[in-house]
């Protein structure tokens, strides 16, 4: 049987065609039917299957063991948590100071604007003909001759020190009592 198969896959001559050079698409079926010719048709067996019945169990609850924490990931969890709050107190403390620094930054300008304005007011108010005329109109006149004193200063200084009198014991405690009572007046009023 096997050799039939064999000879009907095999008849084509190479070089050489036989009919039509299109596939033939049902070679392989015919092929299985020449295969299994002659055997009985195979039963398939079909299994039934029996339903299980289910008995309700109790869920056994497993327990894990309790895991033990080493105090090195102790210590680096808090050293993490540190380093990250103070990476945020420094970020704080940036924000607040790029915000001082602009608030200055525009005060300084204000300020510096203000500068000119009074400078300028400053120069047109001691402008020496603004002020003669201000002088001559609040009635004022440059001194005369007779009028002006020139001062000697080629003699050497002199100081005359006072000294005020130490004051009595008794006087100092008669003083003191009067300050006292004075306070004491004072407070309650």
């Amino acid at each position: 049987m096997a050799s039939a198969a064999q000879d009907l896959r095999y008849r084509r001559k190479q070089g050489m065609v036989d009919g039509s050079l299109a596939h033939d698409l049902d070679w392989a079926i015919r092929e299985r039917e020449l295969e299994h010719a002659g055997e009985l048709p195979r039963r398939r067996e079909t299994v039934v299957e029996t339903p299980k019945i289910r008995t309700a169990e109790k869920a056994k609850v497993q327990v894990r063991e309790r895991q033990h924490l080493s105090p090195l990931t102790a210590v680096g969890f808090v050293v993490v948590m540190a380093m990250t709050i103070l990476v945020l107190m420094n970020y704080i403390q940036l924000t607040m100071l790029s915000a001082d620094t602009v608030a200055l930054q525009n005060r300084l300008e204000v300020l510096e604007t203000e500068q000119v304005r009074l400078t300028a007011q400053y120069e047109q108010m001691f402008d020496l003909a603004t002020v003669q005329e201000a002088a001559e109109a609040a009635g004022m006149v440059k001194p005369g001759n007779s009028q002006i004193c020139y001062i000697d200063l080629s003699v050497g200084d002199s100081a005359v020190v006072y000294q005020k009198e130490d004051p009595s014991v008794l006087s100092g405690v008669l003083t003191s009592l009067h300050h006292n009572a004075l306070a004491v007046v004072e407070y309650f009023k």
